[in-house]
């Protein structure tokens, strides 16, 4: 089992979700978060004074899944947020030991 965390533009949401929902993963979570990489923020104007935004606003999702289908998993959330320019994201993978569903004690493949 593996835990796919992705870190894409808040704009791109929908669409990840809604790609993901087609290749059947049932589950997915969203987290507002703010961050920057090499995009390094941007300068605004506020009342006549220039400020630097460092973090920048972007969404971080989890999807809990099993190993057949983390390949497709990757590949709907590169297909959906890919805009060729930086601040696209970046995708991490890590393994998952243990996952319990605490409704039912359900384990492993069976709590996905």
């Amino acid at each position: 089992m593996k835990l796919i965390s992705a870190i894409i533009k808040p704009f791109k949401l929908d669409a990840v979700r809604e790609g993901l929902s087609d290749i059947g993963v049932q589950g997915v979570t969203a987290t507002e978060v703010k961050g920057f990489g090499r995009q390094q923020g941007h300068t605004e104007m506020y009342r006549g004074a220039e400020y630097v935004v460092d973090f920048l606003p972007k969404i971080k999702i989890e999807i809990a899944t099993t190993d057949e289908m983390v390949e497709q998993v990757i590949q709907v959330i590169i297909q959906n947020t890919n805009t060729g320019h930086i601040g696209d994201g970046k995708i991490f993978v890590t393994s998952l030991d243990q996952v319990i569903r605490i409704r039912t004690g359900e384990m492993d493949k069976a709590a996905l």
